[in-house]
């Protein structure tokens, strides 16, 4: 048999932002210029200030893939540090404080979620090591701490790279949304011939196999195309109405549905910037804390079944002393979710149009980036094989639905039973995947993902993008959140020259603390330089 298949010749995205011009850049890298991207974008779109947080492995599944260097693309999106992300007052009853109240126990209540990796000795991870001395009354001292390098140096708002540049421990970022948006439209048309066209969508067209063919605009254009990338976010333009693929609702496994934001100043000089996003508990839902040079973005995540846009709003200004009259708020209502099959004939999408989760574990650009990998990797052509697309849509909807059930595990597993919304946070039910993940650890044994193993990384793409429960995570939030296992890795107990040997371990993790305190630059320090101000 000879010939080829009619391979896909014009891509169209529709909307911009961040997910639209992330897939119109990807896109275009990575298809070698032999397929014609478009954007159509809403003129005047005006972009948010909003801070959005990232994971570690955006500079190499994205920005190396493009060939765009961390600095240059940190100044051009205000960018700053995220070493891990630190969790306030998910033990203790009360209003939303920023700073940690004291625990029954002593203590503050603060816990991280470093970005920093698990150490391990004879199969076994460290945090099977502290469990046992924890039970053998060995040590008081809390898991981040006892056994990552970084809880010290985020205390210390420390920066995650050395003056001259060399990471001394993995980190991720904080940037400003709107920015990136606007760096890489002008990457995308200028480095990569992407089209930008500013219009109004007004009419999807379709063809006998219910396939879109076109969208035509306000101003009379016909945008043709093989493959249609929807990134139109929570409206769903092509795949939810004009294809009336059903959204999942998941309302049963996250309360959070609305939030209130705003951008406040901060004196950067006299009180630093923490190379950390926090994750603060209010009365019904929890606020984020993104810090960028000179500001930060914040929005308080509640549920509308246990507050009011205005009683949230009062919250936020408590919470930072802020003057209602003289901020500028936001509010936005989510849709908590996935749409069922995220790649439906011709039509993929991306970013809010596929699924949303509030972003209590940083799920945006992450879902962004591993999508706009497997379609890359799935690429079709206009014969659309069904396995190509059944395979995507697999894969897209484990990594959500892992996500998912990381987040739902935060507020599930906190002591909380101050207010209506902290009780029926712990009463909704869990999915089984995370039942068994409390099993395994009331048990004693590591916690993780099915993608933990290094050796899944391969190219420019890496298992934590699929997982967000990666190099602990699970183990902190349960640790975190005052859950011992009922007893120590039952193993151990057969392995005392094991148990002897990772001993040092602990008192390593303390030098090494020490070591970064003693030489790493503060955070402000390093940014003040990066950016020039």
């Amino acid at each position: 048999m000879t010939g080829t298949a009619p391979r896909i010749q014009k891509v169209v995205v529709l909307g911009g932002g961040t997910a639209g011009w992330m897939a119109a850049a990807y896109l275009g890298k990575a298809l070698h210029g032999t397929v014609e991207v478009t954007v159509l974008e809403a003129p005047s779109q005006p972009r948010g200030r909003t801070g959005e947080a990232t994971v570690p492995n955006l500079q190499r599944a994205f920005f190396d893939f493009l060939g765009i260097n961390e600095n240059e693309w940190m100044r051009e999106c205000d960018a700053s540090f995220r070493m891990g992300v630190r969790f306030v007052n998910w033990r203790t009853g009360g209003a939303g404080e920023p700073a940690a109240r004291a625990l029954p126990a002593g203590g503050p209540d603060h816990f991280y979620r470093p970005f920093g990796l698990l150490p391990d000795y004879d199969r076994a991870p460290l945090s099977q090591y502290w469990v046992k001395r924890k039970f053998d009354g060995a040590t008081a001292e809390p898991f981040d701490y006892a056994c990552f390098r970084e809880p010290p140096v985020m205390d210390a708002l420390k920066s995650p790279r050395w003056l001259d540049g060399r990471p001394a421990t993995r980190y991720a970022w904080h940037l400003d949304a709107g920015l990136l948006a606007d760096f890489l439209c002008r990457f995308a048309t200028e480095k990569l011939a992407v089209t930008r066209v500013e219009d109004e969508l007004t009419e999807v067209a379709r063809d006998s196999r219910g396939h879109v063919s076109a969208l035509r605009t306000a101003s009379g254009r016909v945008l043709d195309a093989d493959l249609f990338v929807d990134c139109s976010g929570f409206d769903g333009l092509l795949i939810n109405q004009a294809l009336e693929e059903p959204f999942l609702d998941m309302g049963d496994h996250l309360l959070g549905d609305s939030a209130v934001t705003a951008v406040v100043p901060h004196d950067d000089a006299a009180h630093g910037i923490e190379p950390y996003t926090s994750a603060l508990a209010m009365t019904a839902g929890w606020t984020w804390k993104i810090p960028m040079p000179g500001r930060f973005s914040t929005g308080y995540v509640y549920s509308s079944r246990f507050t009011t846009p205005q009683e949230a709003t009062g919250e936020l200004c408590e919470l930072w002393g802020l003057d209602p009259a003289t901020t500028e708020f936001e509010h936005v209502t989510y849709r908590v979710g996935r749409t069922e099959r995220a790649w439906v004939n011709n039509v993929v999408s991306i970013g809010r149009s596929a699924g949303f989760l509030e972003p209590l574990e940083s799920t945006g650009i992450r879902f962004v980036t591993a999508a706009l990998h497997l379609l890359a990797e799935h690429f079709p052509d206009r014969t659309f094989n069904p396995a190509l697309v059944d395979r995507f849509n697999h894969e897209v909807a484990a990594i959500f639905d892992d996500a998912r059930d990381f987040a739902q595990t935060h507020f599930h597993c906190a002591p909380r039973d101050d207010t209506p919304f902290w009780r029926a946070s712990t009463e909704l039910p869990l999915p089984k995947s995370v039942r068994d993940k409390i099993a395994t650890y009331r048990a004693g044994l590591p916690v993780g993902s099915p993608h933990t193993d290094e050796s899944l990384y391969y190219g420019n793409f890496d298992a934590e993008v699929r997982n967000l429960s990666t190099n602990g995570g699970y183990y902190c939030v349960f640790a975190g959140l005052g859950m011992l296992p009922d007893a120590p890795l039952p193993s151990l107990a057969h392995r005392p020259e094991s148990v002897a040997g990772a001993e040092p371990l602990f008192e390593a993790v303390k030098r090494q603390q020490q070591n970064l305190l003693d030489t790493l630059p503060s955070a402000y320090d390093y940014l003040r330089r990066l950016h020039g101000a």
